[in-house]
């Protein structure tokens, strides 16, 4: 083992124990030698012989030991301040050896903890800059709305109309915050999903309530295939939810006069419902990341923030389930909503 240190008997002679070690040894030895000496003359130089012997041979297994640990702990140091890497060295037997096996256990998981909060860090600070960005573009067009509406002869059709875009860019400000609050708390792992049997066909005529205008003005054909009576073990509220994003995205990316399915399946395993489109689809170098918060694909509207799908995943995900994208066969985008009945 390259160590890179070297114990020197001084360092070896400075340890407390080493000294008291040295000190009960010579003492233990001059008293055994006085006595014989006494008593039996002719038995001294044997005893000082056996006695130096052991001397010798106990203090060249100290120094090994205390030599062995000096250098671990130097080590230690020296990974803690990323002057070396963590090395798994051979197993031997002994204390020492399965010291040193749990100390690079521990120094390991401190390495793999340190790396965990980093890249928290990150996230967290990719994330707030993220928000900041996504937030600025509506406030910036409300405070210019705000100053034309200040203007002087401003026709009362003109205040109608900053003021109604007023109204969608505080709407889409408050959408913003609170599907934004509604990921931090699935990802703190702070909410509590209350599963119960629910009907299907009612969580997604509750999800797609509030797109009826959107989907109206665009003419989109709605078809729903799921048969009577399916149900599904869930949170109704936190599931409708999802459902209502993957909902709108499909709005969004559907052109007019298109059409929305959904389907509803059951087996042995899960309940699914799948969700498609007749539009363009969804790009391939955009498939691994779509659930990624703030991701916008090739094809994003100006309006999308790209937080609806990640939100959607995460309830999926949480409920024991999986959501997954893709193209269908007639293209379009298809997303899988999978909640598995164990």
């Amino acid at each position: 083992m390259k160590t890179g240190y070297a114990y020197t008997i001084t360092e070896y002679l400075r340890n407390p124990e080493v000294r008291k070690q040295l000190i009960w040894m010579t003492g233990s030895g001059a008293v055994c030698i006085f006595l014989c000496a006494a008593f039996v003359p002719v038995s001294v130089i044997p005893v000082l012989l056996m006695w130096g012997s052991m001397g010798i041979f106990h203090f060249s297994v100290s120094w090994s030991r205390y030599r062995r640990i000096a250098q671990t702990a130097g080590r230690i140091d020296r990974i803690l301040h990323r002057e070396e890497a963590i090395l798994i060295e051979k197993m031997e037997e002994g204390e020492l050896s399965i010291l040193e096996d749990e100390i690079n256990k521990m120094l390991v998981r401190l390495r793999e903890q340190n790396l965990e909060l980093q890249r928290e860090k990150t996230y967290l600070s990719d994330s707030l800059t993220d928000l900041s960005h996504q937030l600025r573009t509506p406030l910036t067009s409300m405070n210019l709305l705000l100053s034309m509406l200040g203007e002087e002869n401003l026709s009362c059709e003109k205040q109608f109309e900053y003021l109604g875009k007023l109204k969608r860019l505080s709407g889409r400000v408050e959408w913003l915050i609170d599907v934004l609050l509604k990921i931090s708390r699935l990802e703190a792992d702070a909410v509590v999903f209350k599963k119960q049997p629910c009907s299907v066909a009612a969580l997604v005529e509750r999800a797609v309530l509030p797109l009826g205008i959107p989907m109206e003005l665009k003419e989109l054909e709605f078809c729903v295939d799921i048969p009577e009576g399916l149900t599904v073990n869930c949170d109704p509220g936190w599931t409708g939810e999802a459902v209502a994003n993957i909902l709108k995205n499909c709005a969004e990316h559907t052109p007019h006069g298109g059409r929305l399915t959904v389907r509803g399946e059951q087996n042995a395993l899960y309940t699914a419902l799948v969700i498609s489109d007749n539009g363009e689809g969804i790009a391939r170098e955009d498939l691994p990341h779509l659930f990624e918060r703030f991701y916008k694909g090739k094809n994003s509207g100006m309006e999308s923030a790209g937080i609806g799908l990640a939100l959607a995943e995460r309830i999926v995900s949480r409920q024991n389930g999986m959501l997954r994208a893709g193209n269908g066969k007639n293209g379009g985008a298809e997303f899988v909503i999978r909640l598995y009945r164990s």
